[in-house]
């Protein structure tokens, strides 16, 4: 078994972070949450000389997260605040001379535009928009600025109402729509309308809208530096609505508004970025094979479309961000490998060189990945970094250095007064196939190894995820609260290659549930984890393999599953993604398909639980609607089985997202838990 710790006490290049055991430290506690602040989205000036980036907190009276832009100098030094507006900001961007930068800010009276002067410190709005700005983007000549905004369109009239006299007071009128997608998790109905491309004066104006018609755009846009052309993704093919994998690259042009394709593939096209000499394009793509986990690869072209070639094809990882080099003659590119976030530089030829590690931390809740870097004119890198001691810090990273420097300290004032869980990283041996699997085991502060704790098994959602050596404040409250949390990578889990997330297909849950009692069992061995003290949770995904795990054995003292499917044809016939899943999860819609969907279903094993079990789920939930979790619960309850249920009032899939929630969740699987401790 492959062992790596990360001891809490580290030192990166003069940078003390200091976890002691002090008498006046304390464990990590619920109310920490909203004192914790990350770095997210840092852009370096062209320079070098400046990176600003969006520091992101909670507001514990609005109980919603923050993000307003800071600046800093790439030596750590005159640390600030960017505007002295108090606003929600986003999206900033070096104009290419990196004397001004483009940014959004956000109100309760909608989203604008912005330029700030860097020499003035000035700023000042740009745009008078109906709705959010997003994906903004120089020009070259720093002339104008580019972005995506939505359309809106009329919805379908079904009935014409009569008019209600003056006064009254009706219900509100019917939601109504003919759409595929008509809904999404955390955002609710989605109100009519297609997402275009327009472009502003960087100096302010009247926007002008270059693309038109019933289509959406996305992702990135990218300019040429002739500055009379750009370049988008989007699906503007005639069946787009049915045909929702795909994607296209188009080039834009400026005057006179011509839309050309340059992609037609089967599968995404997208994320176009042209090269600094003009002559090439690099994005994003995969072949749709139709199945359950496909590798997003990264492609390049000419820019008019021709000569089209794979250069990551000996990298089985799937890119997750790039960015060409100053001289056109590579690109530095991000993914995730063995459950830790990377940055390479890939040549076109596709060579790649290790950078840097640890790209990470904007997963504040559960030790997901995350993160974003950018590259200065020199080369020079700044990104996200973490390690499971804190969330995402700004680093730098010069060519000739062979480690990062932190030039922001975040969360030294709250965790340099906390102690920590250690967090260590195990491989063990899969009982069905002998492949390696992955796990992080987390110890209580102050751990002794001649005590016995409790187990408590937190399985990662997706499924096609991984969790890694990353902060969590989930997992930190856990351990703080005596327990040991094994958090397992099964097969499905991305950062492991293309067949080994494929490995779900039409199987799941699968084997995934052996892998992770491989990793109980493990545990178990080295006398880490107990029989007699097994607990179980986790959500989404996780909840499913909870859900599934009780089903199928009766091991754990006690269960929490929160947000699960239960219930393949029911879950796929009313989320909000429920176009998406016959055929890649599954063969067929489930009506042409019932006994493989409900094979695969836990509710099919609910006749065989005993264990104790909460049933935790956000009440707007869209993705896992809570008609999910009450298929459990009322079960459990006819065969009277130990079980509550939790609904959370507007919790939408990401039941965290609100900081009070993420300790409701903690603070419910804990009580839940203490209650069949408590009995033994």
């Amino acid at each position: 078994m492959q062992i790596r710790k990360f001891i809490l006490v580290i030192t990166l290049l003069g940078i003390s972070i200091i976890y002691s055991q002090q008498k006046e430290n304390t464990f990590f506690e619920y109310l920490d949450v909203f004192e914790l602040e990350y770095a997210s989205d840092p852009q370096i000036s062209p320079n070098s000389k400046q990176i600003v980036y969006r520091r992101m907190g909670f507001d514990i009276q609005k109980d919603r997260s923050k993000g307003s832009l800071w600046i800093v100098s790439s030596k750590g030094a005159n640390h600030q605040k960017l505007t002295s507006q108090e606003a929600n900001e986003s999206q900033p961007r070096w104009s290419p001379n990196g004397n001004q930068i483009a940014f959004v800010s956000s109100t309760d009276q909608g989203s604008e535009l912005f330029v700030y002067w860097k020499d003035s410190k000035q700023f000042a709005r740009i745009t008078q928009l109906k709705e959010s700005p997003s994906s903004i983007s120089w020009s070259p000549d720093g002339k104008q600025i580019a972005f995506l905004m939505k359309v809106p369109k009329a919805p379908p009239v079904i009935a014409k109402m009569p008019t209600k006299p003056k006064g009254a007071k009706w219900a509100k009128s019917p939601r109504i729509t003919d759409r595929l997608k008509h809904e999404a998790d955390g955002r609710g109905y989605l109100s009519p309308g297609f997402t275009h491309v327009f472009i502003v004066p960087s100096e302010g104006g009247t926007p002008q809208q270059l693309t038109y018609g019933d289509f959406n755009h996305s992702g990135t846009i990218s300019w040429h530096p002739n500055n009379q052309e750009m370049y988008v993704s989007g699906n503007r093919n005639e069946d787009w609505e049915y045909d929702y994998v795909n994607s296209e690259v188009y080039k834009i042009g400026i005057k006179n508004k011509t839309i050309v394709p340059l992609t037609d593939r089967k599968g995404p096209d997208f994320r176009p970025v042209v090269s600094p000499d003009g002559k090439k394009i690099a994005y994003l793509s995969f072949e749709d094979k139709v199945q359950a986990y496909q590798l997003r690869q990264l492609h390049i072209m000419n820019t008019d479309g021709s000569d089209k070639r794979i250069i990551s094809q000996n990298l089985d990882r799937t890119i997750s961000r790039f960015q060409w080099d100053s001289k056109s003659k590579g690109l530095y590119i991000s993914y995730d490998e063995y459950g830790n976030s990377k940055i390479d530089y890939i040549n076109l030829e596709g060579t790649t060189k290790r950078l840097a590690n640890n790209m990470g931390g904007t997963s504040i809740g559960r030790p997901y990945a995350g993160g974003s870097f950018s590259v200065s004119n020199e080369g020079v890198i700044a990104y996200t970094h973490s390690l499971p001691a804190y969330p995402a810090e700004v680093a730098i990273l010069k060519p000739k250095d062979k480690t990062p420097k932190l030039i922001t300290q975040l969360n030294n004032d709250l965790l340099g007064n906390r102690i920590l869980g250690e967090v260590e990283e195990i491989w063990y041996k899969s009982s069905i196939d002998k492949r390696d699997i992955q796990g992080w085991v987390v110890y209580p502060p102050n751990y002794d190894p001649s005590k016995k704790y409790p187990l408590l098994v937190e399985n990662h959602g997706g499924p096609i995820l991984n969790y890694g050596d990353r902060f969590s404040a989930e997992i930190q409250l856990y351990a703080a609260a005596g327990y040991i949390v094994f958090y397992p990578n099964p097969r499905g889990s991305t950062s492991y290659g293309e067949e080994f997330g494929n490995l779900l297909y039409n199987n799941y849950p699968g084997e995934d549930y052996n892998d992770v009692m491989d990793g109980v069992d493990e545990l178990i061995k080295k006398g880490v984890a107990h029989e007699d003290q097994l607990y179980v949770t986790g959500g989404s995904a996780g909840g499913i393999m909870t859900a599934w795990i009780i089903g199928k054995n009766t091991r754990f003292e006690a269960a929490v599953v929160a947000k699960p499917v239960m219930n393949w044809i029911s879950k796929t016939l009313v989320a909000d993604n429920y176009y998406g899943y016959a055929n890649y999860r599954y063969p067929g819609q489930p009506w042409e398909n019932v006994q493989g969907y409900w094979k695969f279903s836990p509710i099919s094993l609910v006749g065989n639980v005993q264990t104790p079990t909460m049933v935790m789920v956000g009440m707007n939930d869209l993705r896992t609607p809570p008609s999910e979790a009450k298929q459990l619960y009322h079960a459990l309850k006819l065969r009277k089985i130990e079980t509550v249920l939790v609904e959370i009032p507007e919790a939408s899939h990401g039941i965290a997202a609100r900081p009070s929630n993420l300790i409701t969740k903690v603070a419910h699987t804990l009580a839940w838990f203490e209650k069949y401790r408590i009995k033994k």
